[in-house]
């Protein structure tokens, strides 16, 4: 019984730490799209000749912050399908 209670905390905290993986990656992409696009704009108003060049690098480095949130999206699905601390932790138990 010991041992359900306790592979139950381990699952109950890789859940937690996958619902921060992806929340805080959410909001950190959310403030930095939003910090893009207002420097986006800032640098188009001031010289606006350049703002072919300036919305090319906005693209690249969106496509870059997108990125890390995929990471984030990719190590959570690991920790949720394939948990490594249950394993483990199973293998300790001998079971």
């Amino acid at each position: 019984m010991e041992y359900a209670n306790l592979l139950a905390q381990v699952n109950s905290s890789t859940v937690v730490a996958i619902g921060l993986i992806l929340g805080l990656g959410g909001a950190g992409t959310a403030i930095g799209f939003g910090l893009l696009g207002g420097r986006l704009l800032e640098g188009v108003a001031r010289q606006p000749e350049l703002s072919g060049k300036l919305t090319g690098t906005m693209f690249l480095v969106a496509g870059l912050l997108d990125a890390v949130t995929f990471v984030g999206i990719g190590i959570g699905m690991f920790l949720l399908f394939a948990n490594p601390l249950a394993a483990a932790f199973k293998v300790a138990a001998g079971q």
